[in-house]
């Protein structure tokens, strides 16, 4: 008997267990025979979110306007338009509504039975496309029986619908009507959003990061390709100390200071202290934050948030230095700023040219030796890194974006990565040296996955080298998800001249647009060019300029749409949704509004998307072309093999 043979009819052995006789094996293939015709599950494809938790809260649990419009669909004969948009609103946000509707008295049982009626039609819309097993798999436990009962009784049968009755009847008279309906508003959204993909860049910029991580953790079905805001706080929760500085230096600088101290327990107080004395004759003109959210339980008066900002900038451009000096291999010294400024004459030399300081005053800079960090600031480091070191939180994010992240995926024909793959002017892949190695393309990604992976999870040696290289993916040249020439920070602060602040996009971004070199990155990564797509985020598309997130004729979409409000003057509307469902790919291009009402906090959010068809698949696309399709498929010739194996007594 051959290796091959022995280890097959293991194999088989092993599936025996699971499927004993001819019966059970022939009853999974029919199952999943029947799993590969259904249609494919809608998938959901979000970038850059930066932050901004209300919006892309609206956005999931609407699934960026879907269930708005299967509303309208289902009830547009029998309820108004306000009634749609209650129930829509009920639907995104049921915790909050239900207490609202308590308080005002509208929770009476007929508003119970008739809600429950509406999202109970509205979910068997939803489910059409499922297995009742999947379905299953997304019900609360709690009510799972009754759930399951009310999708699947056929009301047009006189007693089912008397069943069907008695059994919200039930619900009302045993008091959980409010419970069930908040049950029915969570499985609505689970249903219309069957794979979410994060495309990137969850942190920064906007206030709580975290209220979104919580949300991810709950979301069945979920992967995350890693933008550099992200790989910026994981390096920060490695121990990297210059990204420890960079993140609270980006949450001061636009007034986040509630997902510091409020969702991670990071005490900024020694921060403040050390600010306070420090910096106590400076202005700090130009370091006073962007004021885009105000802080719900950390509010900080802003002359002193900007003594914060400019402390720990200064912390972090001597750590970056420090981590320059360390490694010569990243060419990069020209970014080692500290060391070329002329502190007598106050200017800075950059790229050859030499720029007059708009701030000249350092205190806590030595000009003789301007990476050494004074006592007060090595204190001030000791503190915050047992911060980020012991902030639970953080690490359960961080854990969660290791778990369900990576650098790129390639999925049901669609390559997903945040920023570029490097590239040289000629359209080939940029070399780039990884411990010694140089590599190129898909191997250069999968070597950085490595790298990141080893950076949170091992120790020893090559430890401190993976740590420093999470910083080298933050803002490196040839990093694939940053991809510029520098982090113009240093110029923003202290020159303030456009000339010196501008950052040159890798090749990659210009060469991408032409449908040969999307081609050509599409074949490196195993895909078939003539049915795939590349799907990044990374550089704002701006719509009110005439650009289009559809680019090199339907090959790449660039959906980083402006969820984040520190973009959307430049880009004219409030994010991208992409959605892949069984017909066709289209965008939502979104507008979020607040107008006031007696709903959540005041407000209520209107999703008003203009959804744009970009692709109509040329036949409806059935579980069986999927991933997991392919996966079913080698399932069922493995079924097969085993039903042969009883047939013929070898088992």
């Amino acid at each position: 008997m051959t290796k091959k043979s022995s280890d097959t009819e293991k194999y088989l052995s092993l599936l025996a267990q699971q499927y004993p006789n001819i019966a059970s094996a022939k009853s999974e293939i029919v199952n999943l025979s029947a799993i590969r015709n259904l249609p494919k599950g809608t998938e959901y494809f979000f970038s850059d979110i930066h932050g901004e938790y209300e919006a892309f809260l609206n956005l999931l649990r609407s699934a960026s306007g879907t269930i708005r419009a299967k509303i309208y669909m289902l009830f547009s004969e029998t309820m108004t338009e306000g009634e749609q948009e209650e129930l829509a609103h009920l639907i995104y946000f049921p915790e909050e509504i239900l207490k609202v509707s308590l308080l005002e008295n509208q929770y009476n049982e007929e508003w119970q039975r008739l809600t429950i009626y509406r999202i109970v039609k509205l979910c068997k819309e939803l489910s059409s496309k499922y297995t009742r097993s999947k379905v299953r798999k997304k019900l609360p436990p709690e009510y799972s029986y009754a759930i399951d009962e009310l999708l699947n009784v056929d009301t047009s049968d006189r007693d089912k619908k008397s069943y069907y009755t008695q059994i919200i009847r039930s619900i009302i008279e045993a008091d959980a009507g409010k419970n069930f309906i908040h049950e029915l508003c969570i499985l609505s959204q689970r249903l219309a959003v069957d794979r979410l993909h994060i495309i990137g860049d969850i942190f920064d910029r906007g206030p709580r990061a975290d209220i979104i991580m919580n949300e991810l953790l709950d979301f069945p079905e979920v992967d995350i390709q890693w933008g550099n805001h992200d790989i910026s706080w994981m390096g920060a929760a490695c121990g990297n100390v210059a990204l420890i500085a960079n993140v609270v230096r980006i949450a001061v600088s636009y007034n986040n200071f509630d997902i510091l101290e409020d969702g991670y327990g990071i005490n900024l107080r020694p921060l403040s202290m050390f600010a306070s004395k420090a910096y106590k004759d400076d202005p700090c003109e130009y370091f006073y934050p962007k004021e885009l959210d105000a802080n719900m339980f950390d509010n900080v008066d802003t002359q002193l948030a900007a003594k914060m900002h400019k402390a720990i900038a200064i912390i972090q451009f001597k750590l970056e230095g420090q981590i320059l000096k360390r490694h010569p291999e990243y060419h990069m010294d020209d970014r080692n700023i500290l060391e070329h400024i002329h502190y007598e004459e106050g200017t800075v030399e950059l790229e050859g040219k030499t720029y007059k300081l708009r701030d000249n005053l350092f205190p806590t800079i030595d000009p003789k030796n301007p990476l050494e960090l004074q006592e007060g600031e090595k204190e001030l480091l000791i503190t915050l890194v047992a911060s980020f070191r012991h902030s639970e939180m953080l690490h359960r994010h961080v854990e969660f974006l290791y778990n369900k992240g990576s650098m790129y995926l390639c999925c049901n024909s669609n390559l997903l990565y945040h920023g570029c793959i490097p590239m040289n002017e000629d359209g080939s892949f940029t070399k780039v040296k990884i411990h010694k190695k140089e590599l190129s393309g898909r191997e250069l990604l999968d070597a950085i996955q490595q790298v990141v992976k080893n950076a949170y999870y091992s120790s020893g040696r090559n430890n401190q080298k993976d740590v420093d290289f999470m910083w080298y993916l933050w803002c490196g040249k040839n990093s694939p998800i940053y991809g510029k020439s520098k982090m113009s920070a240093f110029e923003g602060y202290f020159i303030g001249n456009n000339e010196s602040r501008k950052e040159i996009y890798n090749p990659y971004y210009t060469l991408s647009q032409q449908e040969e070199y999307c081609e050509k990155i599409l074949q490196e990564f195993g895909l078939s060019p003539e049915h795939s797509h590349i799907i990044n985020g990374h550089v704002p598309v701006k719509l009110k300029n005439g650009e289009s997130p559809v680019k090199a004729n339907g090959k790449l979409y660039v959906i980083d749409g402006g969820i984040s409000k520190a973009y959307r003057t430049q880009t004219g509307i409030a994010g991208y949704t992409l959605i892949y469902n069984s017909h066709h790919l289209a965008l939502a291009e979104h507008t979020i509004s607040l107008e006031d009402t007696k709903g959540v906090g005041n407000k209520q959010v209107k999703i008003s998307p203009v959804m744009k068809v970009t692709e109509t698949m040329a036949r409806r696309v059935l579980v069986g072309d999927t991933d997991m399709g392919e996966v079913i498929t080698e399932k069922i010739k493995d079924l097969k093999k085993l039903v042969k194996a009883y047939e013929d007594g070898v088992l």
